[in-house]
């Protein structure tokens, strides 16, 4: 983790936010992991047992899978930059820039999708998971927010300077999509929480 936040402080372009969002989903998934940990085995919640056991398999291959996205967008970046630093008058210049560009944008984009995945699940946490523990999924709700907004923000500022605005207006409109869903969901668990901790 120091290593990650020394590199992320520096003036090194990577990691940047879309590593930082990938960290911060990752947070987000260690904690319902941790919620689905305190619940498992309790008689309190036997009814929801069978989906407790699925998620803890599940968590632990998605912390994986989000983990392994923090380089997937150092990776994904790494070409753009070498394109940024050639003369325009570079034989192919257009469409080695243009390339590079589509696929700086489709790492997040691609991330995002992993980061989404977990809305369904911090939803039914929020309904199975412990109530000595439910204050930790409001926090996993609000994290994982925080992720899809920083995540969408490096699709768009690498599909803005896309010379094929048909493919940039249509990559912007689906992770929009998912981002302005996902926010939604996300506050309504945390308003929801927030309500039940405070009434």
């Amino acid at each position: 983790m120091k290593d990650f936040l020394d590199a992320l402080s520096s003036k090194e372009p990577t990691p940047g936010g879309g590593g930082a969002s990938a960290l911060v989903a990752a947070v987000s998934c260690s904690l319902c992991s941790m919620v689905s940990n305190l619940t498992t085995g309790k008689k309190k919640y036997a009814q929801y047992q069978d989906k407790i056991d699925e998620y803890l398999v599940l968590l632990k291959e998605k912390n994986e899978l989000l983990q392994a996205d923090i380089e997937k967008d150092a990776k994904a970046f790494a070409p753009l930059a070498k394109a940024y630093s050639l003369d325009k008058s570079t034989e192919g210049y257009e469409d080695i820039m243009e390339k590079a560009l589509f696929d700086a944008a489709t790492a997040p984009k691609e991330i995002l999708e992993d980061i989404y995945s977990l809305v369904p699940v911090i939803e039914d946490l929020a309904i199975m998971g412990s109530r000595l523990a439910i204050s930790d999924v409001a926090v996993a709700a609000a994290c994982l927010e925080a992720a899809m907004k920083g995540c969408v923000l490096n699709v768009y500022i690498n599909t803005r300077s896309m010379k094929n605005k048909d493919t940039a207006q249509k990559m912007n409109a689906y992770v929009k999509e998912i981002v302005s869903d996902g926010s939604k969901r996300m506050q309504k668990v945390y308003a929801d929480i927030e309500s039940m901790l405070i009434s």
